[in-house]
């Protein structure tokens, strides 16, 4: 016994498998907050800034000198919280996520 498939279910069917393979499910948008002590001078959140923007997957960043703090906000498919720090210690500013 042969099924027919009508042209509108099958353009259907490969269009939910493409989706699928360019998007991830597991992939997600995070936001996470880095303590960065060691900004010193109004200057140095502009270095920080640079060194997260720079990471891949990284989405927005808001340095505060204030709070010696770092708001990332990251695709988590793309980047980790691990490649973060690197960056900002890389730059010359460790850093560590914020409880």
């Amino acid at each position: 016994m042969k099924t027919l498939v009508s042209a509108p279910t099958k353009k259907l069917f490969a269009t939910l498998a493409l989706a699928t393979l360019m998007a991830p499910v597991w992939a997600a948008t995070q936001t996470v907050t880095l303590a960065v002590p060691g900004m010193t001078c109004a200057a140095c959140p502009i270095t920080v800034k640079m060194a997260l923007t720079k990471v891949v997957g990284v989405q927005d960043v808001k340095v505060s000198y204030e709070k010696l703090t770092a708001v990332v906000t990251f695709d988590n498919a793309k980047t980790s919280l691990q490649k973060l720090t690197k960056a900002t210690e890389d730059a010359g500013y460790p850093s560590s996520v914020k409880n």
